[in-house]
């Protein structure tokens, strides 16, 4: 007789594992609490009708360490349980999808998509930046028609790096900015901040990458609620999102909600935004860089109690 072990996130789930895998004939041999739930030790004695007498040996147990981390970020459980086993790094790049965003000479227009107060503004201007510094002289375009003060926003950055911005914020007027692009010249397009679950303004932006023939990038903040950013990707995937670029990753503690809005919506991850800078403020997001991340940061490990004596 061998043994094999089961999880899940209660004892009743854990024999159902059990029982489905080795027949209703199982022998459930000893229980105990793990951090994400109850594992059990079942085992079926050689002869009984499911005909199992040899079970390879059981996966070893998750590094307490790292559960707790994808704990503390807020990982969704469904995507931790795909996270816990081998290198951290490698588990990423296994679960999760990697990108880059588009050639800057002669590639896609880029449009910027995301709710408001992302970000996309910044991400815009980073951009440039990068594009200028490196010998490029891109195309700065804003569909924002509604924020006020938008188009000054991104004029004010792109002003010091002797750029002008172009207003663009239907469709028309978006191809006609277009039609003036030069030499291929990268393109990076600011779009307009929006309900992601209104249809119609989806449907603007899917309007706009069409007629700009856009790669779309969701601009989404680190830090969020997991559950929320998770609706927001799916939103924006729908809306031809295929790429991601996260923001405020200075300030956030918690990423949960970056892997929450890419996993399941097949978003890109790509690059991120740390520090209020626009000369440096974009990193690669490489697994590498995402797993020594989660393991940093950490909740405070529980101190002792103090008990406190009456004084009489």
């Amino acid at each position: 007789m061998r043994l094999k072990l089961y999880r899940g996130s209660e004892m009743a789930e854990a024999v159902r594992r059990a029982r489905l895998d080795l027949g209703p004939d199982a022998m459930i041999l000893a229980k105990r609490s793990v951090p994400d739930g109850v594992e059990v030790t079942a085992a079926l004695s050689p002869g009984l009708s499911s005909g199992v007498t040899e079970f390879p040996e059981p996966p070893p147990l998750a590094d307490p360490a790292r559960v707790a981390a994808l704990a503390y970020h807020g990982v969704p459980p469904t995507l931790a349980d795909r996270l816990h086993d081998g290198a951290l790094d490698e588990a990423l790049r296994q679960v999760l999808l990697f990108g880059e965003l588009p050639s800057p000479r002669g590639g896609p227009p880029l449009l910027l998509v995301g709710p408001p107060g992302a970000g996309k503004t910044l991400t815009t201007a980073r951009l440039a930046t990068r594009l200028v510094l490196s010998g490029a002289i891109p195309m700065v375009i804003t569909a924002d028609g509604r924020r006020a003060g938008a188009t000054e926003q991104l004029a004010a950055f792109t002003r010091v790096l002797g750029l002008n911005v172009l207003v663009a914020s239907h469709p028309v007027t978006l191809g006609r900015a277009l039609s003036h692009r030069q030499d291929s010249a990268p393109v990076v397009i600011d779009g307009p901040g929006g309900d992601p679950f209104d249809p119609a303004h989806r449907d603007e932006l899917t309007a706009l990458a069409a007629t700009a023939g856009a790669v779309i990038a969701l601009v989404l903040p680190a830090g969020m609620d997991p559950a929320e950013s998770q609706d927001i990707g799916q939103a924006f995937a729908e809306a031809g999102a295929t790429m991601l670029i996260a923001t405020r990753l200075d300030m956030a503690r918690r990423l949960g909600g970056v892997l929450a809005a890419t996993a399941g919506n097949r978003l890109a991850l790509t690059e991120a935004g740390i520090g209020p800078g626009a000369a440096d403020g974009l990193v690669k997001l490489s697994p590498q860089f995402l797993a020594e991340r989660l393991l940093r940061t950490r909740a405070p490990a529980p101190q002792p109690a103090e008990h406190e004596e009456s004084l009489s």
